[in-house]
């Protein structure tokens, strides 16, 4: 893995410049604070993502207090070299208000959230854990996910179809439907399958 060269990035006249985290699984941003050379370096040497302090002038490690560690992924510089994008995975709340980013929890909602889910249910399974229900499907082979996903299909048709005659409302057809996910990455997962190749596939067939 390669990094940012020192000697290549526009530091501003404090010696510092701007470090941008983002998670490296979701793509959200945690925090945004600043480095100088000496965090770069321990960053890159720890694997432990490290800042300058302002406030304090000094270096700092995020989490070496609350345990709240992000792990380093990767680093680039911007086109200008005078920012950096931090790709880290955090190991609890980023945020000293216990949210997980700086910037509240709301970005969670959408579909980055199921990265989340596709790496628990690969975690899981990777356990081998035999209480775990996703363990217990995927142990099963092709037909355990399987029949689950179309028995789930089946009852989101079925949710659609009340939710069209005012029998019931947009929450049923939310939890059908999210029945029939998990289980769709729960069959992905049992095959080794990124849903990565999905989207690409479905990225191949827009016009």
């Amino acid at each position: 893995m390669t990094y940012p060269d020192p000697d290549l990035l526009l530091w501003d006249s404090r010696g510092l410049i701007a470090a941008v985290v983002q998670h490296h699984v979701t793509g959200a941003v945690l925090m945004v604070a600043w480095m100088d050379r000496t965090a770069l370096e321990e960053t890159v040497a720890t694997g432990e993502v490290h800042f300058w302090s302002r406030s304090r002038g000094e270096l700092w490690m995020k989490g070496e207090t609350s345990g709240n560690i992000l792990r380093l992924e990767s680093i680039t510089a911007d086109c200008d070299n005078d920012a950096l994008l931090v790709s880290a995975t955090p190991t609890g709340p980023v945020c000293h208000t216990g949210s997980e980013t700086c910037f509240g929890d709301s970005h969670r909602h959408g579909f980055a959230d199921l990265d989340v889910l596709w790496e628990r249910i690969r975690d899981r399974i990777a356990a081998g854990d035999p209480t775990s229900y996703t363990v217990r499907l995927g142990e099963a082979g092709p037909e355990g996910p399987g029949r689950k996903l179309v028995e789930e299909a089946t009852e989101v048709l079925l949710a659609a179809k009340e939710h069209q005659q005012g029998i019931s409302g947009d929450l049923r057809v939310a939890e059908e439907a999210a029945d029939l996910v998990y289980h769709l990455l729960v069959s992905l997962a049992e095959r080794d399958v990124d849903p990565a190749m999905v989207l690409e596939v479905l990225r191949s067939r827009r016009k």
